[in-house]
């Protein structure tokens, strides 16, 4: 049977008209979730967070790293984790690799994931999520293909698809494309699947690690994704002057990148 060219387009309105329903239903719900359980969170872990403050202030006199890091449609926001590393130099001046810039208790904290737990006050304020791609280095903008770029469609979490799936263990390339993978399923069972195996790594302390370093390489770009790279940086970039590289203008690179997809 033939459908008249009227019905057809109101039933393709009839359907995305649902979609933005059930989208909005879910960025709400997810919204008022993140509020709860960072909340709870929050108040659980407090003498945890205060211990290992102590903790990192009295043997490396410093505790909290923050750094602009892109949020939702890439709008900067400030990231604050616990800090694990030192700011030894080389003689000409240059930080050393990650891995012999962290310090014994900052070896500690990291491999139990306790140096994020700063990020859920980044959860309470609305700049993050509980669940969702993980919030990069401002400079990266520039370096995204269009596609790539669709990651920032959805505020960053503090786990992820990517996370509970290799963590720094897998390539640019794998890390993208498990992201852009979440963002087209993302749903409440698939955020309450993924916060259960973020738990279980935790303690199983899986993908902490790259093989080739002690964070993720610098993302150089869509021609770079496995090659080999000149500077140890990545989702664990620490202590490089409080930023990560210059502001960027978002809408001085619309143009180039769409952030809103």
């Amino acid at each position: 049977m033939r459908v008249p060219v009227h019905e057809t387009g109101r039933n393709e309105n009839a359907v995305s008209g649902s979609s933005m329903i059930r989208t909005l239903a879910y960025d709400c719900g997810k919204r008022t979730v993140d509020i709860l359980l960072a909340t709870v969170a929050g108040i659980a872990t407090a003498p945890i967070v205060v211990l290992v403050a102590v903790m990192l202030w009295c043997m490396q006199g410093k505790v909290l790293f923050c750094q602009l890091r892109p949020g939702l449609h890439g709008k900067p926001f400030r990231l604050y984790k616990f800090c694990t590393m030192s700011e030894e130099k080389n003689d000409r001046g240059e930080l050393l690799p990650d891995c012999e810039r962290i310090t014994a208790i900052g070896r500690v904290v990291r491999g139990l994931s306790i140096d994020e737990l700063p990020q859920l006050w980044n959860v309470i304020r609305g700049d993050m999520s509980l669940v969702g791609p993980r919030p990069l280095l401002m400079e990266y903008l520039t370096r995204y293909t269009p596609e790539q770029a669709r990651r920032h469609q959805v505020k960053p979490g503090i786990t992820g698809w990517a996370q509970v799936n290799g963590r720094n263990s897998l390539s640019w390339n794998e890390k993208f494309e498990l992201d852009l993978w979440y963002i087209n399923c993302r749903s409440f069972f698939l955020d309450l699947r993924i916060l259960m195996l973020t738990a279980w790594q935790v303690l199983c302390r899986t993908g902490i690690s790259n093989e080739n370093s002690a964070t993720m390489p610098e993302f150089l770009g869509a021609s770079s994704f496995d090659g080999a790279f000149s500077r140890e940086t990545g989702d664990k970039q620490e202590e490089r002057g409080g930023t990560a590289g210059p502001m960027i203008d978002i809408k001085a690179n619309a143009s180039r990148v769409d952030l809103r997809g």
